[in-house]
């Protein structure tokens, strides 16, 4: 039998569940996958909480939860060729990462480059690939300056990161537990909450040049209001702003394996920093997901479900 974390019913942490069902089978051009990390996403949060709605064929209760995985190869699909029994392999699969098997497309996951550690390589797939999207949007140059807002949690720290490689100037805000860590990566912290505007300003009194919003609507007035144009703002936690302020709204739907692949290779070339905050065992998702919704993250959270 297979373990996995499925909800029958919209609401907080306290509707999942660790059921078990049979072991999935692949069909031809699919691969079986033994997991052993799961990494958590505000996305899988809203999902099941009822907050955003997916596609029909996902709604239907009970539910799966999860989607970012590493895992091991154990049962090759028809025609799969390029991947070998064994093989230890990462990707996303939405709805089913939080189980002790899955089944995915042999085309949507890739060996694990060397240098990643499995906890990175297991909760990557949707920052890595919402992080390359959003920088791509706002298209960073060496002339800008730049506000990335919560540039510790889980896509910030990755966004800031792939920015300054551009050699733009990246300003980022974080709570007060995270000013150092921000720092070591070539980032100049600002603390969120009131006087945000002011502490922008105080670094960048020409103003900022563009925008990457983690964060909400307050990170998007701050930036319009410490000079970044609307053209130049990307915000991936508050779609309406979009409407509202003519701001760009482009998430990892629009990035797929090669940005997940890239930005791996750059962590596991110790290139870009992707630190874990917290790891649990399957049966203390719950914890985990409170974990997760009470915020001022370090990096991501995970699920072993080895242990």
């Amino acid at each position: 039998m297979s373990r996995r974390v499925q909800y029958s019913r919209y609401g907080g942490p306290e509707v999942l569940e660790v059921v078990e069902i049979e072991p999935p089978t692949p069909e031809r051009g699919q691969v079986r996958v033994r997991v052993r990390i799961a990494g958590l996403n505000p996305f899988d949060h809203k999902v099941f909480r009822g907050v955003v709605a997916v596609d029909p064929q996902n709604a239907v209760l009970p539910a799966g939860v999860g989607s970012d995985f590493l895992g091991v190869v154990d049962e090759l699909g028809a025609g799969v060729s390029h991947f070998s029994l064994g093989d230890v392999v990462f990707g996303g699969c939405f709805g089913q990462a939080q189980a002790d098997y899955l089944v995915t497309d042999a085309t949507a996951i890739a060996l694990v480059p060397p240098g990643v550690t499995v906890e990175q390589a297991g909760s990557l797939d949707i920052v890595a690939r919402t992080a390359a999207a959003s920088v791509a949007a706002i298209e960073p140059t060496a002339a800008d300056t730049v506000f990335v807002s919560a540039a510790a949690g889980s896509v910030g720290v990755l966004a800031s990161q792939l920015v300054a490689r551009t050699c733009a100037r990246v300003i980022g805000s974080c709570g007060e537990e995270n000013v150092e860590f921000v720092r070591s990566i070539g980032v100049e912290p600002v603390l969120y909450g009131d006087g945000l505007v002011e502490a922008i300003r105080a670094l960048a009194p020409d103003g900022i040049t563009a925008a990457l919003d983690n964060h909400g609507r307050a990170s998007v007035d701050a930036a319009l209001a410490s000079g970044a144009p609307a053209s130049r703002i990307n915000t991936i936690a508050d779609s309406r702003a979009s409407a509202d302020y003519g701001v760009s709204a482009v998430g990892g739907s629009v990035a797929g394996l090669t940005e997940l692949v890239d930005v791996a290779l750059l962590i596991g070339a110790g290139e870009i920093t992707f630190p874990i905050d917290s790891t649990y065992p399957l049966e203390r998702v719950r914890e985990a997901y409170g974990r997760l919704m009470a915020g001022h993250l370090r990096g991501k959270i995970v699920l072993d479900l080895q242990i």
